[in-house]
């Protein structure tokens, strides 16, 4: 892969179960470079998210993502690929049993933290960068929608990633507060994480402008601006 690029997907095929979701479908991805990949529902867009974490299998074509051959990668080294990946899920997917810092301890040091002062300083860091130094002691039920979605944010920047995927990342909040969430991932690519974003929020894609690529009838095109 040349300098500076992160994935490279070339005439790919997306599967699942056996159906063909995208055909033939090439995407790069730069370095600090926000990509919104937009469609109907149903299109493609969380297949060709989860075929990036290995979810669901790239089933021709060359694909590589972080120098690693999604075609050919081992399932004892996709954990390896994952910590480089912040994942924004569209449903939040919390631990509702415990505290904002409880969440984001668990994710650390299930991804091999030991020391507690690094990881107590890690969690206030990033709480920091999407405004919610003061919330770690809450439950996920005491947060807003909002709120939720910055600790998303928030636990999947913790390993320091080169790329965010965030699938669907204002499906359940108002406007206002999607305006906002996206705004913070446009300061955070800025900082120079890639981010793949998908969403069918048109009203988004023209208010915080970047590139785009559509999903449709099972190929991948980038729009002219």
């Amino acid at each position: 892969m040349e300098e500076g690029v992160l994935l490279q997907l070339e005439n790919v095929d997306i599967c699942r179960n056996e159906n063909v979701i995208l055909h033939q479908a090439s995407l790069s991805l730069h370095q600090g470079e926000f990509v919104y990949v937009i469609g109907k529902v149903g299109s493609g867009k969380s297949s060709l998210l989860k075929s990036l974490y290995c979810e669901i299998p790239i089933c021709g074509g060359e694909a590589f993502l972080l120098n690693y051959n999604l075609r050919k990668i081992k399932r004892k080294d996709v954990p390896y690929l994952r910590r480089k990946l912040g994942i924004v899920f569209q449903d939040f997917q919390l631990l509702t049993d415990r505290s904002v810092n409880k969440n984001l301890e668990f994710v650390l040091k299930a991804t091999g933290w030991r020391s507690n002062k690094d990881i107590q300083n890690r969690i206030e860091e990033v709480l920091q960068q999407v405004g919610m130094q003061n919330k770690g002691y809450k439950m996920p039920h005491e947060l807003s929608g909002g709120e939720q979605q910055r600790v998303v944010i928030a636990r999947a920047l913790l390993n320091t990633p080169d790329i965010i995927l965030a699938d669907e990342p204002t499906g359940n909040l108002d406007p206002e507060t999607s305006g906002q969430i996206v705004q913070l991932l446009h300061e955070i690519c800025k900082k120079g994480t890639a981010v793949i974003m998908t969403t069918h929020n048109y009203t988004l894609v023209h208010n915080f402008p970047a590139r785009i690529v559509k999903c449709e009838n099972a190929c991948l095109n980038d729009v002219d601006k």
